[in-house]
């Protein structure tokens, strides 16, 4: 018990200070992908072959970027021969919208918080269930990561539970496979008003790898109204988080810029 109570000590704390602290993330990390449009010359289209539909063209024919559709993989910005499409490392990335998602540069409206009397009921205390609706498993992994020692999702009063009954809102994983959709729905159906939707990782946004799949809905369904977005493939853990205080108002600043 002594040798375990000073390897306890000599360990120190290990939760994350965020928000208050900053984050570290490896250089490998890919956050947020940017476009730079000067070095752009308008010949190349091998960014438009990449392997996701992180870039298109707009109606005007620009390219543009959807931060939703990411699947964060290196060779999306390799695909791009001029080197203007590159990953940054911030990990930014939840909105309210899903069209807030989608820019020419890769800047994103990052989450507003909820309404006051919404705030009032859930800001202190969130309870969500988790749904996992045809996915890898790797953004469950990543959920389960928050309930660790490190992020300690708990600490802010947010907890998952076992059942929609007892929930506040639904996190829905996945690119919502045929076999999932009426269990979604029925889920939704079973979480009492007012509830919240949060749509995390590629799949649930817009059926990242699987999309045009017939045995996929590519993401969370229109008929389920959607109140956050958090991109990633899988998404970090504090990506997350920080799309989860930014909407129990604990988080507020402006935008992730495009450079």
């Amino acid at each position: 018990m002594l040798e375990f109570l000073r390897a306890r000590l000599t360990q120190g704390t290990r939760t994350s200070p965020f928000p208050e602290g900053g984050a570290e993330f490896p250089e490998r990390f890919r956050g947020r992908p940017t476009f730079d449009r000067d070095r752009c010359d308008g010949t190349c289209s091998g960014c438009l072959a990449g392997p996701s539909a992180l870039v298109s063209r707009a109606a005007d024919g620009s390219i543009q970027l959807d931060a939703g559709a990411c699947l964060f993989a290196p060779e999306e910005a390799a695909a791009c021969d001029n080197g203007a499409l590159a990953f940054t490392q911030d990990y930014r990335l939840a909105s309210r919208s899903r069209s807030a998602l989608v820019s020419p540069d890769g800047e994103i409206e990052l989450a507003r918080a909820l309404d006051a009397r919404m705030r009032s009921l859930f800001g202190r205390s969130l309870r969500l269930r988790s749904v996992a609706a045809g996915s890898c498993n790797g953004c469950e992994a990543e959920l389960v990561a928050l309930g660790n020692v490190v992020f300690d999702l708990a600490r802010f009063g947010v907890q998952f539970v076992a059942s929609p009954r007892h929930a506040d809102g639904l996190v829905i994983t996945g690119a919502v496979s045929r076999n999932m959709g009426s269990a979604l729905h029925r889920t939704w159906e079973a979480t009492p008003e007012p509830r919240l939707v949060i749509a995390v990782g590629a799949c649930a946004i817009n059926g990242g790898p699987f999309r045009g799949s017939p045995e996929v809905s590519d993401g969370v369904p229109d008929k389920i109204p959607v109140d956050l977005w958090v991109p990633g493939c899988p998404p970090h853990p504090l990506t997350v988080l920080d799309g989860l205080l930014r909407l129990l108002g604990r988080i507020e600043d402006g935008r992730a810029r495009g450079s």
